[in-house]
């Protein structure tokens, strides 16, 4: 049921300024140089206040070069792209993005870890590997890997897909499967590619055989996927698109009436199932939206009613291109989401030229109970991103166990990790000590895939190039508010 301009000036009424979230993060407000007005050229950057009592201290720079951590805190590397091998005697795949955390069996974790690898295969020195059975198109370079971190620390790892392309940041089921997003729409032909692409795949990280034969999920549309979530009540798909001329969409897909979710059960789906659609948003006093870097407030709360996708397949014409001006509302480099706090948060990594309002970063949060998206982050424009604790261009992102959120950097100039507590105060978490430039011309790569055990000990990440996979560990403790 769409959500009528006046249903939604009614509920802003209710609620006031902006919409009561419940959970770890409800007031969650601002990153540093997140702005608290209107002005997106203010910046007032650097890092946290270390006394203020919230995070867990400086960072102490790393002798080995590769990730600077709080004292206390030590990390252990779990893959190398180059370096660790896959049960097959492969080297694990490069270009780690998007990952999630299982339960295993016997006190195992499992991790499946998205490669980002576009194009064909003679283009990287260590593609996705071509196991029999598990592949999609042979002429792709992507897929994702699963890697099982065992209770005496030793680590095994095989492929979950192979031949697909860009899979990026992807995002887990409630029912323990991972459901990984090709961010690259090619058609068979371009590129050297047999197949179709722009699709989400199922891959089951406890349940090898299921993974054989895979196929496209194409009820979920074909474009340039980033991530995607699922609502365990209500059963809506939520997927984010990362592509610009014109900006990229978020997009909610219903499920047929009576569904059965489960592992392999959208595989006996249609290829047009279910719903796809846009959405079109509008603020309190029922103006529409164009674009959501037209929010300048943290607490901005626009009314997000959806709108059907035409041709979900993009055979002749792109998703995003299909809607004129004033039928939907964009966003620039929409790319990680996760679900909680009963609903999806979901990230705008940057915004320039290209939209309307310029910032270096915003997360939202979508409440599907009243249909509405909430500005929650907001970064200006980062003055000189070379400067430690300057934040730009947030990508991947979790809810922490221990409150507020984590996100993953991937800016200009130096990467962190960073957190952000409910009433808006960040800290440091990490930085990526790892060069991969010159010493003139110093180069990070971004952070990607964080996420937690399902414990919630271990924080897992990954460094985007060369693709090292991380587990983090300390004193973790609850911060404040």
């Amino acid at each position: 049921m769409s959500l009528t301009r006046r249903d939604f000036a009614r509920s802003s009424a209710l609620t006031g300024a902006g919409v009561a979230l419940a959970g770890s993060v409800g007031a969650l407000a601002s990153a540093p140089g997140a702005l608290a007005a209107t002005d997106t050229e203010s910046t007032g950057r650097g890092p946290a206040d270390p006394h203020d009592g919230v995070g867990y201290g400086p960072l102490v720079p790393d002798p080995d070069g590769i990730l600077a951590l709080p004292a206390g805190f030590s990390y252990r590397v779990i893959t190398h792209s180059g370096r660790t091998r896959l049960e097959s005697g492969e080297f694990t795949p490069s270009h780690h993005d998007g990952t999630a955390a299982f339960p295993g069996p016997r006190g195992t974790t499992l991790l499946v870890n998205n490669h980002e690898l576009k194009g064909p295969r003679a283009g990287w020195d260590h593609p996705v590997p071509l196991t029999e059975g598990l592949v999609y198109d042979p002429a792709a370079s992507g897929g994702c890997t699963v890697v099982e971190v065992r209770p005496d620390g030793r680590v095994a790892e095989w492929v979950g897909i192979a031949g697909t392309s860009t899979n990026c940041a992807g995002g887990s089921t409630p029912w323990g499967t991972w459901l990984t997003c090709e961010e690259n729409s090619d058609k068979a032909g371009v590129n050297g590619m047999t197949k179709d692409h722009g699709y989400v795949f199922e891959v089951d990280p406890a349940d090898r055989r299921a993974n054989r034969d895979p196929e496209p999920l194409k009820f979920f549309g074909r474009y340039d996927h980033e991530a995607v979530v699922i609502d365990p009540r209500r059963g809506h798909a939520y997927l984010t698109e990362d592509a610009s001329g014109p900006n990229g969409l978020f997009f909610r897909w219903t499920p047929p009436e009576d569904f059965a979710y489960g592992p392999g059960k959208f595989r006996d789906l249609a290829d047009d199932a279910g719903r796809l659609q846009a959405p079109r948003c509008h603020d309190s006093g029922g103006t529409f939206v164009d674009d959501l870097s037209r929010a300048t407030k943290t607490g901005t709360v626009y009314g997000v009613d959806w709108v059907d996708v035409p041709d979900r397949d993009a055979r002749t014409v792109a998703v995003r291109r299909q809607f004129a001006d004033g039928d939907v509302t964009r966003a620039r480099k929409l790319e990680g989401m996760w679900w909680g706090d009963g609903g999806a948060y979901l990230v705008s990594s940057y915004a320039r030229e290209e939209s309307p309002v310029q910032h270096d970063g915003q997360v939202w949060f979508y409440d599907p109970r009243r249909r509405t998206l909430t500005l929650k982050v907001l970064l200006g424009v980062n003055p000189d991103p070379s400067e430690d604790g300057a934040l730009d261009g947030p990508d991947n992102i979790t809810v922490s166990p221990y409150g507020g959120l984590v996100l993953a950097e991937d800016g200009e100039g130096i990467s962190h990790l960073f957190g952000a507590t409910e009433s808006g105060r960040t800290y440091p978490i990490a930085r990526n000590e790892l060069n991969i430039g010159t010493g003139e011309a110093p180069e990070y790569s971004e952070f990607t895939g964080v996420t937690f055990s399902p414990d919630g000990r271990t924080l897992f990440a990954n460094i985007q190039t060369p693709g090292i996979l991380l587990a983090v560990t300390g004193p973790w403790k609850r911060q404040r508010k």
